[in-house]
């Protein structure tokens, strides 16, 4: 009898942890449906996936990519030429390791990979995390088989035919954490009878959210109700302790530049102001979690906007546009986390918008499309 040989899979992009936390998550749940199962990652060197991945558990290689610069276009001539030396690394990945599916997740890698997977005759998986297609996935979608997606409507950007919507994948280690509130509290060394605020702005941190902190410390130390655990980011945190090595220290406010465990960060918080990156407000709806959404205007066809409006429009998180933050912000989250009604019906609808066993369903996709 024939032995069955194990499917071999490549998993392309990243650049943020929006992309490399979903890309991770499907692999992993490959794995746990077919363990032989050989799986690698194609990424972009110097980029975060580069170490996040290996992390994980799994192989990477990276090519020379890099984002088109959009305003000078007289600087994206070296871009071209790492693009045409990352479609032809692309294409001998593709020849040598010869995958059975490839799935792409976004990011600069995934575009490259993908369209050489495709020319040789590799049957392709796209994951669109928001709700406003990014260029590589619109531009991908031709030659794909299957286009798993978050939010309704994406027929605007892909063939309804090949649509199936899945939700994003989260990480799994925030589902499964056993530890409670008063823990989580006390482990960020603050007091279980007070309100949590946490403050998060990506895992580089954002510099209108940590500004609106720094312009209300004052409101901050006199407010007795209320605490802050404040993940800065690596780029801001010099300037940060900087800014308050020379104000008075706040027993309420406990500052880092990252936060190792989510999970707890998460448990210990009645509120979560946030930016509105898609992987980001997976993890909010599927804990329930009370936000106030800040979306970044930095980001391509504005997209952050479109997703905290799918939120906000449906009463499942509160959203401040990115100018108004500095003022507005933090007067805001002090009015909402000590007003219990709004924390509930908050939790309440983002919990309904909330996609449960994505990486899973992603998965199984992925093997139909392998065994065809």
């Amino acid at each position: 009898m024939e032995t069955k040989k194990p499917i071999r899979v490549i998993v392309s992009g990243g650049g943020t942890g929006g992309h490399i936390f979903p890309a991770i998550s499907i692999a992993n749940a490959i794995r746990a449906k077919q363990p032989d199962a050989e799986i690698l990652f194609v990424g972009a060197l110097g980029r975060m996936e580069m170490q996040r991945v290996p992390a994980a558990g799994y192989k990477i290689i990276g090519l020379p990519v890099a984002g088109f610069d959009r305003k000078n276009l007289l600087k994206n001539i070296p871009v071209l030429i790492k693009l045409a030396r990352s479609l032809w690394k692309a294409r001998s990945i593709v020849k040598d390791f010869r995958p059975d599916v490839a799935v792409g997740v976004g990011g600069y890698a995934s575009g490259p990979t993908l369209k050489m997977a495709a020319s040789q005759g590799v049957p392709c998986l796209l994951q669109e995390q928001n709700s406003y297609a990014g260029v590589t996935n619109k531009k991908l979608a031709k030659s794909a088989a299957k286009i798993c997606v978050a939010y309704d409507g994406m027929e605007r950007f892909f063939p309804a035919e090949k649509i199936i919507k899945t939700g994003n994948p989260v990480r799994q280690n925030l589902l499964d954490s056993a530890i409670t509130k008063e823990e989580a509290i006390r482990s960020f060394g603050l007091d279980p009878q007070r309100k949590t605020v946490l403050i998060i702005g990506g895992s580089l941190g954002a510099r209108t959210v940590n500004e609106s902190v720094l312009r209300h410390l004052d409101d901050i130390r006199q407010d007795s109700r209320v605490q802050f655990i404040w993940q800065t980011g690596k780029y801001y945190s010099d300037e940060i302790r900087e800014a308050l090595s020379k104000v008075e220290p706040l027993t309420n406010l406990h500052v880092t530049d990252f936060i190792a465990s989510m999970d707890a960060a998460y448990a210990a918080a009645d509120l979560v102001i946030s930016r509105a990156g898609a992987s980001s407000i997976s993890e909010l709806c599927l804990l329930k979690k009370p936000c106030i959404l800040v979306p970044s205007p930095n980001v391509a066809e504005d997209h952050q906007t479109k997703n905290a409006q799918a939120l906000s429009t449906r009463g499942a998180a509160l959203m401040v546009r990115d100018a108004d933050a500095r003022e507005t912000l933090i007067p805001l989250a002090v009015q909402t986390v000590t007003n219990p009604a709004q924390l509930i019906s908050l939790g309440e609808h983002a919990g309904k918008l909330a996609y449960h066993h994505s990486a899973e369903v992603i998965a199984d996709e992925v093997l139909k499309l392998a065994q065809r």
